[in-house]
């Protein structure tokens, strides 16, 4: 297929904005809309609401607000999966709705059009029924990133079960915790998948996960050629073959949840997500198709995160099917078998929207510029980048290696809180500007305040915020503790009465009216992209045997943005060589590899508090070679000298 190269931005005033060829094309290219949306945000999201999903009934009230909760779109109803699958038969029947690519380069890709995709759902759909499965109820999601993943889940979609994902790399331990939080009944995992050219098992860890909790039946997909025994176990095509493709769905209201996905706070345990149906499906069908400037014709989309991230979850599966595109995912590693592998990808299936980590662009700089060939990559129109801040000289790279010079790039921040993208530049609007998020998603405002509520003034750095009334894909609690949803993103409502959300991440907004993000304000660290407390990662290293306490703080990484450092206190004994890898072993079978610390220091004490508490933003200063402050708190003065004198030079490199 011949592409026409096409310049989708133009360089004015050192920022980059959309070109004349992009605004033609661009959803959006008039940047009143903001303050249009901002005058009455509740009717701009019901014309939205209306115009983009299907319901089986309106609403009777856009917005109901009383915090810390609130719902959208109270009344209406609707099912998801016919959002996704049903609505496109009729005219999008034979269009490919997934393209799923394994990592064994022998094994072809596999490509599933929207009627063949909806009764993979169907059938999946009526195998829970089977297993007693109802709505309401948890089906949890131990998949790596292959087709059945997506019909897992909008299977649950179609009968009202709630999903609830668990990153497949993950340990038997975290697995369990999300099993038993969640009281799932049923357990949707596979044999294995591949990964660098090997085969790596998941049932094992599946089956320690599962042991002992509320699941009833674990469903196995056959990926790597075992078989499944004992009378839980059953296999997932079998049990599909002979199920019935007909299954009528399940109205939901918009305010009933859709699904759990957990993710890491600043006290040990995962929290529990809970997106409801509604409000995401607006948020995440109207951000896919402006973020990203997605047509529903020969538009591919390919969102390289995994889909036990919420990342997976809105832009590789469900805002390009809500919006009756084309969406591609691929099983393995990017370096496999080198680093050309998602450059060909691009090529061979013609890839127009690219969204992707800045730890991965930071791993393609490193690897250097023999595996790109500019004329693999002309299919491109808009690039993304997600997960963590992109620096500077990221972003450049990104910018005319892969874009060519001619893609906008799309800084999104969001969390796995907010369901969707709500800061960003959009493709028919910009600026786009390396190292600025941009602004908010039309219809949602965010402002940046100090520790009081106060707004700062543009420059000033502080936390940022969101304004009422939130926007529609927000979550709508932690499931089963509401203490600590209240906690977590609602202390400015609860200190000083002020009606907004709490990001825990700090900003600030430049002298264009720009949100520049600078990272998070809490005790979470950003691995790879991967969102992660420091307390879940103390948590598993506190087990060992022979460690009496711990404290973990992350440094920079040039690839992977950053890595956890471990300090700890020992039982008896010294420290050794043969000690770290022993605890890097033990995390990795806690929590799995990306939790790993780069570091370990063995340290006689840490720094704390009178009350106890270990101040680990003295041990973040020590570790950048910088004299700590505010040691008059300290119960232990001596410690830092002592921990001083144990880091060595600390590179994360």
């Amino acid at each position: 297929m011949l592409v026409k190269i096409v310049k989708y931005i133009t360089k004015k005033g050192g920022k980059y904005w959309p070109s004349a060829e992009m605004k033609k094309i661009a959803w959006v290219s008039d940047n009143k809309i903001y303050a249009k949306a901002l005058k009455n945000p509740v009717k701009f999201w019901e014309g939205l609401a209306k115009e983009g999903i299907s319901w089986e009934s309106k609403w009777k009230k856009g917005y109901e607000e009383k915090l810390p909760y609130f719902k959208w779109f109270v009344g209406g109803k609707l099912n998801f999966s016919v959002n996704c699958l049903d609505r496109h038969l009729e005219k999008k029947g034979d269009k490919i709705a997934l393209t799923w690519i394994p990592e064994p380069l022998e094994e072809k890709s596999v490509k599933l059009t929207y009627r063949s995709l909806h009764s993979k759902v169907c059938k999946f759909a009526n195998v829970l029924r089977g297993f007693g499965v109802k709505k309401g109820d948890v089906v949890a999601v131990y998949l790596p990133m292959i087709p059945e993943a997506l019909i897992t889940m909008l299977a649950c979609a179609r009968i009202g079960a709630i999903h609830s994902v668990v990153f497949s790399a993950f340990a038997a331990d975290a697995l369990k915790a999300r099993i038993e939080d969640g009281s799932a009944k049923v357990l949707v995992t596979a044999d294995g998948y591949y990964r660098r050219g090997k085969k790596v098992s998941l049932i094992e860890k599946a089956k320690k996960g599962s042991k002992g909790t509320s699941v009833e039946k674990v469903v196995v997909v056959n990926r790597l050629g075992g078989s499944v025994k004992g009378s839980k176990f059953v296999d997932f095509n079998s049990v599909l073959e002979s199920a019935d493709e007909e299954c009528k769905p399940e109205i939901m209201k918009s305010e009933d949840t859709l699904f759990i996905l957990y993710t890491s706070g600043t006290t040990g345990k995962p929290k529990g997500v809970i997106h409801d149906t509604g409000g995401y499906a607006v948020q995440a069908y109207w951000t896919t198709k402006w973020d990203f400037n997605l047509h529903d014709d020969d538009d591919v989309m390919w969102c390289t995160a995994d889909v036990g991230w919420v990342t997976g979850h809105t832009y590789a599966f469900y805002g390009p099917l809500l919006n009756g595109g084309t969406s591609l995912i691929y099983e393995g590693s990017p370096d496999f078998p080198d680093f050309s592998r998602w450059w060909k990808i691009i090529k061979e299936n013609n890839v127009s929207v690219f969204y992707t980590a800045p730890t991965a662009i930071r791993m393609f700089m490193k690897s250097g510029e023999k595996f790109i060939k500019s004329k693999d990559l002309e299919s491109l129109r808009v690039l993304g980048t997600v997960g963590e801040p992109i620096d500077n000289d990221a972003w450049n790279w990104y910018l005319e290696k892969i874009g060519g010079g001619r893609c906008p790039i799309i800084d999104t921040w969001w969390q796995t809180e907010t369901g969707g993208t709500l800061i960003t530049a959009l493709p028919g609007i910009g600026p786009f500007v390396p190292t600025v998020a941009g602004m908010s998603f039309p219809g949602v405002q965010h402002i940046i305040v100090d520790d009081k509520g106060v707004e700062k003034k543009k420059g000033e750095l502080g936390f940022l915020v969101q304004k009422s009334p939130f926007a529609p894909g927000m979550l709508h609690g932690v499931y089963k503790n509401h203490k600590k949803y209240v906690e977590t993103y609602w202390r400015f409502w609860k200190k000083f009465k002020k009606p907004y959300y709490d990001s825990s991440d700090g900003a600030f907004v430049n002298r264009d009216g720009l949100i520049r993000i600078t990272g998070r304000t809490d005790d979470v660290m950003k691995v790879a992209g991967h969102r992660m407390s420091t307390a879940e990662l103390e948590d598993a290293i506190n087990v060992h045997k022979k460690v009496n306490e711990c404290a973990v703080v992350p440094i920079p990484h040039k690839i992977k943005g950053e890595v956890p450092v471990a300090f700890v206190v020992l039982k008896s004994g010294e420290g050794s060589e043969e000690l770290i890898a022993g605890l890097k072993k033990h995390v990795d079978n806690k929590l799995g590899p990306t939790a790993r610390p780069a570091v370990v220091y063995f340290v006689k004490d840490l720094p704390k508090t009178r009350s106890g508490k270990i101040m680990r933003r003295i041990l973040k200063s020590l570790l950048a070679k910088e004299e700590p402050k505010g040691l008059m708190t300290l119960v232990n003065p001596d410690s830092v000298e002592a921990v001083k004198g144990v880091i060595g030079d600390v590179k994360g490199e």
